[in-house]
C-alpha cells in the first residue's frame, strides 16, 4: 500500500489549506487513516484520524475547531482541511494507514499505523 500526500504549501497566518492523502489500493482507504505532523526538532505528533468503518473522527486539542478530516471513498482519498492556520502549525504533515478494524484513537499514537506517506510541508508565516 502506498500513500501519497499533497496540498502543502506556504500560507499566511489565518489562511487555509487542504491536504490530500491518496491510497494506491482500491478499498484500502477503508483503513483507519491518521494525520501526523513533525516540526523541526520536535516529536511527530498526531493531528487527526478517521475510522475506516463508521467514520469516527478524533482530533488533537491544538487543532480542534480549526481542522477537519473527511474522506471520499470513491477517490480512495482522505482530506485534512486546515483553517485558521497559525505559525505553530508549521510542520511536515504525514498521513498513515492502520489496516485493523477498530475505531481510531489518536492518543494510541503512531504505533497503530503500518503504512506512511512521504509527507507534505506546511509553512505558515506570521
Amino acid at each position: 500500500l502506498q500513500l501519497v500526500e499533497s496540498g502543502g504549501g506556504l500560507v499566511q497566518s489565518g489562511g487555509s489549506l487542504r491536504l490530500s492523502c491518496a491510497a494506491s489500493r482500491d478499498g484500502s482507504i477503508y483503513y483507519n487513516i491518521g494525520w501526523f505532523r513533525q516540526a523541526p526538532g520536535k516529536e511527530r505528533e498526531g493531528v487527526s484520524c478517521i475510522s475506516g468503518f463508521g467514520g469516527r473522527t478524533d482530533y488533537a486539542d491544538s487543532v480542534k475547531g480549526r481542522f477537519t478530516i473527511f474522506r471520499d471513498n470513491a477517490k480512495n482519498t482522505v482530506y485534512l482541511q486546515l483553517n485558521s492556520l497559525k505559525p505553530e502549525d508549521t510542520a511536515v504533515y504525514y498521513c498513515a494507514a492502520d489496516p485493523r478494524i477498530r475505531p481510531c484513537v489518536l492518543s494510541r499514537g503512531r504505533d497503530d499505523y503500518d503504512y506512511w506517506g512521504q509527507g507534505t510541508q506546511v509553512t505558515v508565516s506570521s
